[in-house]
């Protein structure tokens, strides 16, 4: 077994040494690298995080959500992920339908006011219990719109028909796997003005040697101490999946990073991690009675033998 989290740590301390202080559109501040790769051989072992506890249950049901080709949350609420909430319970504020207190400008408000942010929490407790128990309140309130679940599967092109681009990479990878193709693409300029936050995995692509299945992914922003360990853990659970469904072994997953940020708020948190020494990495358990993607379930998907230090707690740039 393998310690696989040495090329993250690495990214950390080369953004510390000699990254540059950037503004950014949260007001936070950032130090920032452009243009970083790094590398994580998936035979040696899952690139899950153990100098921090990652919470690999949120990854896996997200992935599946994403490759369900699903953009309403009630699927992630009922598997207790609460990731996309913000977003969905600010539609349902700002509709006519909703008769409560004013919750506009929560990350101000709530530095502030207690009372506010206690209310705050209530209101959108209530708000995630009805999407999960309400299916018609869900179908109203609980989709996101052009997510990527969407943006993988249901590609809407300009003759109004949709392109499933994760059966069309499937499909290319059993039949034509020397193909320079098989790319996956979340970034449409078309949507990027309306978007509250425009793809951050931008494009992924499938490589295939000697019975190895490979993914590189594009990602044109990463914050390095609270997103990028979902994202290597995300897509080399992606590799996995596809690579099970095409008959494959794994290879790489290569990590291609445009914008590679720790926020200023960050800093003290990420040194806590390089003080720790890092642990083997994982193996991933994918259940063997199941090939295809359409029938894996999240009791389907484990980590094994994973030691990880505690979390570390910071706050989200929004």
């Amino acid at each position: 077994m393998a310690k696989l989290e040495e090329p993250y740590l690495q990214l950390i301390r080369d953004i510390l040494d000699h990254g540059h202080f950037k503004g950014d559109r949260t007001g936070t501040g950032t130090t920032s690298l452009f243009g970083y790769q790094m590398r994580f051989d998936l035979s040696q072992g899952f690139p899950l995080l153990t100098t921090k506890k990652v919470p690999f249950g949120l990854i896996k049901s997200e992935l599946l959500w994403f490759l369900r080709g699903d953009t309403n949350i009630q699927f992630l609420l009922q598997h207790n992920n609460h990731i996309w909430d913000e977003w969905a319970f600010e539609n349902w504020t700002k509709s006519t339908d909703y008769q409560g207190p004013d919750m506009t400008n929560f990350g101000l408000r709530s530095q502030s006011d207690s009372q506010f942010k206690a209310e705050y929490l209530q209101q959108k407790n209530d708000f995630c219990q009805k999407i999960i128990a309400d299916d018609d309140f869900a179908a109203k309130f609980g989709n996101l719109g052009d997510v990527y679940g969407a943006q993988w599967r249901r590609w809407q092109t300009r003759n109004h028909q949709t392109i499933d681009q994760i059966q069309n990479v499937i499909e290319q990878i059993k039949t034509t796997p020397d193909s320079r193709r098989m790319i996956v693409t979340a970034w449409n300029p078309e949507d990027v003005p309306s978007a509250a936050l425009p793809p951050c995995h931008t494009l992924f692509q499938f490589y295939v040697v000697d019975g190895k299945l490979s993914c590189q992914l594009y990602q044109r922003s990463g914050d390095v101490f609270l997103g990028v360990p979902f994202n290597i853990a995300s897509y080399a659970l992606l590799t996995h999946l596809i690579a099970r469904e095409t008959g494959l072994e794994v290879g790489e997953f290569v990590h291609t990073l445009g914008d590679a940020h720790i926020y200023s708020n960050h800093l003290d948190q990420v040194k806590e991690q390089l003080s720790r020494q890092p642990n083997e990495s994982p193996q991933l358990w994918l259940n063997p009675a199941k090939k295809n993607l359409a029938d894996f379930t999240t009791e389907d998907i484990k980590v094994q033998g994973y030691e990880a230090w505690p979390a570390i707690k910071a706050p989200v740039a929004v």
